[in-house]
């Protein structure tokens, strides 16, 4: 499946990305110039991660008639530089109460998910300039 998002420059550094009707902004905090009126690109990243891991955390747990009351994760990443990154990430997940079978089983699920395994498994990245015309 082909995805898409258009990411719009809002003012100053602030932008708006949308994708199938759905709008998030982001912007950078006062320190580096925003207004802190959404979160940073790393942040999305970080959240793309969350996120994923959680609905394949949350899945694993519906498949088998289990409680995902209290199902969280967070995650956090370490910046590194040359070249600027994210380095090391730590996925943290709660679930409710659940025996060793099933921990397993959610760590195996949360592993699988597709934003680990593009993280693991480098994409190709194209980047192409589209330069209006000068007038």
């Amino acid at each position: 499946m082909d995805m898409e998002i258009t990411v719009k420059h809002l003012d100053n550094v602030r932008f708006e990305a949308t994708a199938r009707g759905h709008r998030v902004v982001c912007d950078q905090p006062p320190s580096n110039g925003g207004a802190d009126a959404g979160m940073t690109p790393p942040e999305f990243l970080l959240a793309s991660l969350g996120t994923c891991a959680g609905f394949y955390a949350a899945e694993y747990l519906r498949t088998r008639g289990l409680a995902a009351t209290g199902l969280e994760v967070k995650v956090t990443a370490e910046k590194a530089k040359q070249p600027a990154r994210l380095a090391a990430f730590r996925i943290e997940v709660t679930t409710p109460p659940l025996d060793a079978q099933h921990q397993a089983g959610v760590l195996r699920a949360v592993k699988a998910c597709l934003i680990h395994n593009t993280l693991l498994n480098l994409p190709a990245i194209e980047t192409v300039l589209h330069a209006a015309a000068l007038v």
